[in-house]
């Protein structure tokens, strides 16, 4: 578990609103991946202002999505791989949940480690498979950061990154803005073609992705985990987390989490819980809270705020990139690439624009790859209830972007290809995400109202519907 400030220094730290702020700017960084760069600058050249509407949609259902995520992790103190890996309770397709969630969070990493070596690639001149290399091996300083100083010290690191970021893919608007009345114009939803749809769903899909509803649980889990008393406030069994404690933990430094056999029962997906059953959140929610020493309403009150933060900076930097598309590369040859986009960026607006825009594009791959991993790591430990170190993690998951840039593969056919395989894992994320959320039995008080279900639904059906119909449009070629 990484380093916290325990709840008394919590009391006492400078700028307290401002230190519940974080764990979404870092969940953020994936929104800004080299995916979604590729996505939007494609986008941009090819239709002009046509699908702003789309990156402003996918940013309002990402704030709704992110929040719902941060909650789960906040209010039980566990992950949202955590909660399934206690509530699927069949081996076989706890593993096989395991499976499509790895090969998602591998898809991801494929994507910004290649997205990385594209950089290298335009500023220095560093073969493909070299730049991944190095990518890889500084997004291993990065995990380092996570692993040795916690999650604030992280959390700091990509803060810097997002700058870099928003400010590399930004400044070339100054130098050519877009017209006000395209930018207007593009709000009003609408399509001129099948290219058009496809990629509608590949911004979505790019924005919108498994693992960073997984990470950011995850990240509200470690920011806010009590260091006294309790190991986790498992809502859903909180009698598996106390018999995993030795007897004599009950006149350790914390007190025990109530019994509650019946809270993990398979019926709670379906049913009103019962007497016990919400009594027993009830204790495990005021067990967490006091070994945090900070009010689970105020936390949520600040989650809102981050997650408005953190997205209202990706929506703007991904607003931003496909608007310098349109204003600056509609029609020309050869953007529908990353380094045909940085060449067109060269030779229209400068060397300093396109320079700043390979900068970006660099700080994009190393910290969303970084997310990634921890991701991915978690996605292993809350499944398969095994822990592995994130450097060797990281390894493991550098290989197949290796592989790929070691076989020449096209970089931006990879990228669009990383796409596809994360439409699939959307609705394995999103589905349990809504209904889990809106549990009794598993956030009680802070469950879900009947109006955030309904959105979440509505969200979830349109991504599902648009990821279906990305699928449909690559493999049949329309």
């Amino acid at each position: 578990m990484p380093k916290t400030v325990d709840a008394g220094d919590r009391r006492h730290a400078p700028g307290r609103a401002l230190w519940l702020l974080g764990p979404a700017m870092v969940a953020g960084v994936a929104y800004l991946d080299p995916g979604n760069v590729a996505s939007n600058m494609t986008a941009g050249a090819a239709f002009g202002y046509l699908l702003v509407w789309v990156v402003v949609l996918g940013n309002v259902m990402a704030w709704l999505i992110q929040y719902l995520s941060a909650k789960l992790g906040i209010v039980t103190g566990e992950s949202l791989p955590q909660v399934l890996g206690r509530r699927i309770r069949r081996p076989w397709a706890r593993r096989a949940y395991w499976l499509q969630a790895e090969l998602v969070a591998m898809a991801t990493d494929v994507a910004e480690v290649i997205g990385g070596a594209v950089a290298l690639y335009l500023l220095f001149g560093v073969p493909l498979l070299w730049g991944g290399a190095i990518t890889g091996v500084v997004s291993m300083g990065l995990l380092l950061v996570q692993t040795r100083r916690g999650a604030r010290a992280f959390e700091t690191v990509l803060i810097g990154l997002l700058v870099v970021i928003a400010v590399g893919f930004s400044f070339g608007l100054f130098f050519a803005p877009p017209a006000a009345d395209g930018v207007i114009g593009g709000l009003v939803p609408r399509f001129e073609g099948t290219e058009s749809v496809l990629l509608a769903a590949s911004i979505l899909g790019a924005t919108i992705m498994p693992h960073a509803i997984y990470a950011h649980s995850a990240l509200a889990r470690d920011r806010f985990a009590p260091t006294v008393g309790i190991e986790a406030a498992s809502v859903l069994a909180p009698s598996a987390a106390a018999s995993s404690r030795p007897s004599s933990d009950a006149t350790a430094s914390g007190p025990r989490l109530p019994d509650a056999d019946t809270a993990s029962r398979p019926s709670t997906w379906a049913t009103a819980p019962t007497a016990a059953e919400a009594d027993a959140t009830v204790a495990a929610h005021s067990r967490l809270e006091q070994a945090r020493g900070i009010s689970t309403p105020r936390l949520l009150r600040a989650t809102r705020w981050d997650v408005t933060i953190a997205l209202a900076v990706a929506g703007t930097v991904n607003l931003a990139i496909l608007l310098l598309a349109a204003a600056n590369l509609a029609g020309v040859d050869g953007t529908d690439s990353l380094e045909g986009a940085y060449a067109a960026l060269r030779d229209g607006l400068g060397p300093l624009v396109a320079t700043l825009f390979a900068v970006g594009l660099l700080a994009s791959g190393l910290a969303s790859t970084s997310v990634g991993a921890y991701a991915g790591a978690e996605i292993m430990h809350g499944l398969l209830h095994a822990r592995i170190p994130l450097m060797v993690r990281r390894l493991v998951t550098l290989v197949p972007a290796l592989v790929i840039l070691a076989l020449g593969v096209d970089p931006t056919l990879a990228l669009v290809l990383s796409q596809v395989v994360l439409s699939f894992g959307i609705p394995f994320a999103l589905v349990p995400l809504v209904v889990l959320t809106a549990r009794a039995t598993v956030l009680g008080a802070y469950r879900n109202r009947i109006l955030t279900t309904v959105a979440g639904v509505v969200a979830s059906v349109f991504l599902i519907t648009l990821n279906v119909a990305l699928l449909w449009l690559v493999f049949t070629g329309g």
